[in-house]
């Protein structure tokens, strides 16, 4: 079996995780083999996945019932904004929402911690994809917990043991309800190992065309890498289900890791019962009638 067989035919469930066990991080590949034998071959299954999903998109937005919402949440230099760029840039602007969240504003502060997300979901017939996103709530929030006291929560709900289950609950609540009513939610984890997310650090710092993407702060957050493995242990733990997994992705290789994220984001697209509209057979006839009108217009 070539590589475009073994991407073809990659089973989507190694990647896949639903709550039916503990998770633990250090069980999930960083680096799996490679789906291509050279770049070339990468960017032709690239092309050909993104066509795919290109079309499958204008189907869902001609049927217009359906929505559907990719969050993606990773540590730095895990590769989401690269990820997504390539993914999706093959869609329609039309048919797609990016956005980025960075820290909240203090009109975000005011209101409640899933306020900004919800806003921005995606409407019937189009893809949303939030580059981080109300996960962020129980993520870096949980590992500086200190956060919590700038979003002016009443002092009754201040309980850190209590806080955090609650807004586990209210993610999955929330995600139910937007399956339930036509869009679901496809969860990416961009699984990066420690010793890949140094060197793609470091090549910031050396590479002075790349200094711009690089933070001081990045260097500061990998002091707290094992906390941050625990609070997305638990994240991804509470908030997995049969019907909304997260996927998570070995991310040390990013072009096998787009690939994967492409291939997945095929198959959801490939599971809305979408269609094109059917014209009735009076509105075929009308149609028929107006291709003579265009052509005697074209003669005059």
């Amino acid at each position: 079996m070539n590589t475009k067989d073994t991407f073809f035919d990659l089973n989507l469930d190694s990647f896949r995780y639903t709550g039916r066990e503990p998770i633990s991080l250090n069980k999930w590949d960083t680096e799996i083999d490679s789906l291509y034998e050279s770049n070339e071959e990468y960017e032709e299954l690239l092309r050909l996945t993104v066509t795919e999903i290109s079309d499958l998109q204008e189907r869902m937005y001609a049927h217009n019932r359906y929505g559907l919402l990719a969050v993606f949440q990773a540590r730095d230099a895990a590769g989401k904004d690269g990820t997504i760029q390539r993914v999706f840039s093959g869609v329609n602007p039309a048919g797609i929402r990016v956005h980025s969240f960075k820290q909240p504003s203090s009109q975000e502060l005011e209101r409640d911690f899933m306020w900004r997300c919800l806003v921005r979901l995606p409407e019937r017939g189009t893809i949303g994809v939030f580059n981080r996103s109300y996960y962020e709530e129980v993520l870096a929030v949980k590992v500086h917990p200190k956060i919590l006291h700038s979003q002016y929560l009443p002092d009754e709900w201040m309980d850190s043991e209590k806080i955090w289950k609650r807004r586990y609950k209210d993610i999955r609540n929330v995600e139910k309800y937007l399956h339930r009513n036509g869009f679901p939610t496809v969860k990416f984890f961009l699984h990066v190992s420690k010793e890949e997310q140094g060197k793609r650090l470091i090549s910031r710092i050396k590479n002075e065309s790349k200094n711009w993407k690089f933070n001081r702060q990045d260097v500061e957050e990998r002091g707290y890498w094992n906390q941050y493995t625990n609070a997305y242990e638990e994240a991804i733990g509470k908030t997995a289900t049969e019907k909304l997994p997260w996927y998570i992705i070995p991310a040390d290789d990013k072009k096998n890791m787009r690939l994967i994220v492409a291939k997945i984001m095929l198959e959801e697209l490939k599971n809305l019962k979408t269609s094109y509209p059917q014209s009735d057979p009076e509105e075929q006839k009308v149609l028929q009638d107006m291709i003579a009108v265009i052509e005697q217009q074209n003669k005059e």
